[in-house]
């Protein structure tokens, strides 16, 4: 677990950086967008998926009007594209596992794209199923602990309500669940009180990869980055263990 959160850090740093809030608030219509479609409804009453996308949105600091147009958008009172989920697998320079989660209008050109992300980077696009295998699907949520919440009373908030496993870092909690528990355990933190940082199912590595040279580290770092920058990528995960990740926890 320690190794996403290394990367989780990194990730959330990143973000904040290089604000690229605009960016973040268009993928996440997006997902309203497919939520709707798939539940069927516009209400988060009766649409748990669009409930999970919302509190997402509420820990990115999405504003309400932006949540309440892109809800309006999807719900036919807008012209919305009709966006597909598509996950690519593939593999980054010194063996590193890499999935990319896109959400695109466009197939072909996402395939194509991301394709070419991979051979520039120095990594491989490989077939569906080829390192899915190296990961979990989890509910992660990310709560702020700045204030130093009752430790015990969070965990056992957390573990009453399904979470599979829960980690008290300085400033923050990270709550595991099993995919399927993942919205009845954030309703209950959120009923709780909780601040999240982060909400959302996530692909967790079983095992991590140690990468040290310096120049395959670059290499890595650099499709990594390129991947995260491609407008219709949702979330990239992998399983390296770089040297920045140390650093960044000290």
């Amino acid at each position: 677990m320690s190794g996403h959160n290394k990367w989780s850090t990194i990730k959330n740093k990143k973000a904040k950086t290089d604000a690229q809030k605009g960016k973040i608030f268009t993928k996440i219509g997006r997902e309203i967008a497919i939520a709707i479609r798939e539940g069927s409804s516009a209400d988060p009453a009766s649409n748990s998926k669009l409930r999970d996308v919302i509190a997402k949105a509420k820990a990115a600091n999405m504003p309400n009007e932006n949540i309440m147009r892109s809800i309006k958008k999807a719900a036919g009172e807008g012209e919305g594209a009709n966006y597909k989920e598509v996950t690519y697998e593939g593999y980054a320079p010194g063996g590193v596992a890499v999935i990319v989660e896109v959400v695109t209008d466009n197939l072909n050109r996402s395939a194509s794209e991301i394709r070419h992300i991979f051979d520039k980077s120095g990594g491989s696009l490989g077939a569906n199923g080829c390192v899915a295998w190296m990961f979990d699907r989890k509910g992660v949520i990310e709560i702020d602990n700045s204030k130093k919440l009752d430790e015990e009373e969070l965990m056992m908030l957390a573990l009453d309500a399904g979470a599979s496993d829960v980690e008290i870092e300085q400033d923050e909690v990270v709550i595991y669940t099993d995919p399927s528990d993942f919205s009845a355990v954030r309703e209950n933190l959120e009923n709780a009180g909780c601040v999240f940082l982060s909400a959302e199912r996530e692909m967790i590595a079983n095992n991590l990869i140690d990468v040290s040279d310096p120049e395959t580290v670059e290499k890595v770092e650099r499709l990594i980055d390129r991947l995260e920058d491609y407008d219709d990528t949702q979330a990239v995960y992998h399983n390296a263990n770089l040297p920045q990740d140390e650093e960044e926890d000290d």
